[in-house]
């Protein structure tokens, strides 16, 4: 069987474990029953997530116009901090930057290679610590902004990490820790102007069960770009990675906009 059609991030179903689907213009699959099997993954061009021209990716699907016009790709979603919509002030739309940033937001901690903090809508959970491979999270703050939960993010970033270490995500090396416990500690951390939003009584922590047969030892990321044609045999789904037997592993997320063919 042959599917064809450009990438985007893998679509979650919280779940045990968590099912993947994989969505094109004109059918879609669920990636969980394709464990255990071959895959050919062929590389066959480009489409600009933004505009829908044929133009080379330069990043997040985009290409290099629509990164640096379009307000979805706007600096303050890398650095909520930097989000002025609170203040009517436009930064590329103001009235997509309203619509994005002027929304219950989340503060939280998630184990994935380590304890991080990170920052989501809260329409985005679980979704969002499930695309980072995350084990476990939880909730610090649910704040009416972005840029609260952004400065909020930043206070905490000297005393915790905020990007995954994908390589030890991927091979599933992390030390447990209990990230109720762990929340108590960043009371007294987290900006005066946030302290009333923070969760101190509420147990919400989300535990995910991924769909992986067996984790790697070594990884070796695979860039369709660089090698156009890949077979393996899928051995798991984590985070937005596909993981194969032989310790490659497939990041669907940073290969948005690259338009494939699967042969199955």
């Amino acid at each position: 069987m042959i599917y064809e059609g450009v990438l985007t991030k893998m679509q979650t179903e919280f779940g045990n474990p968590i099912q993947y689907y994989l969505v094109f213009e004109n059918s879609f699959l669920n990636v969980n029953q394709l464990l255990n099997k071959n895959i050919e993954i062929n590389f066959v061009g480009y489409q600009c997530l933004n505009c829908g021209k044929k133009k080379k990716i330069f990043r997040q699907g985009f290409c290099y116009d629509c990164f640096y016009s379009s307000p979805a790709v706007g600096d303050w979603i890398m650095k909520p901090e930097l989000s002025t919509a609170h203040l009517g002030i436009q930064d590329r739309d103001l009235v997509y930057e309203e619509k994005v940033q002027l929304q219950p937001h989340i503060v939280y901690l998630a184990l994935s290679s380590e304890v991080k903090v990170g920052v989501t809508r809260k329409t985005q959970v679980p979704t969002r610590w499930i695309d980072q491979g995350a084990e476990k999270a939880i909730s610090i703050v649910e704040v009416p902004n972005r840029y609260l939960a952004g400065i909020t993010e930043v206070a905490l970033k000297s005393h915790y990490a905020d990007k995954t270490n994908w390589r030890k995500m991927l091979t599933n090396n992390f030390e447990s820790v209990d990230l109720i416990a762990e929340r108590l500690k960043v009371e007294n951390l987290i900006p005066t102007e946030v302290q009333e939003y923070f969760y101190l009584q509420k147990n919400d922590l989300y535990e995910m069960h991924y769909p992986v047969l067996e984790y790697p030892t070594k990884v070796n990321s695979l860039s369709l770009e660089k090698s156009p044609n890949f077979k393996g045999k899928l051995t798991g789904i984590k985070g937005q990675y596909l993981i194969f037997e032989d310790g490659t592993v497939f990041n669907i997320r940073s290969s948005e906009g690259l338009i494939v063919q699967l042969i199955l």
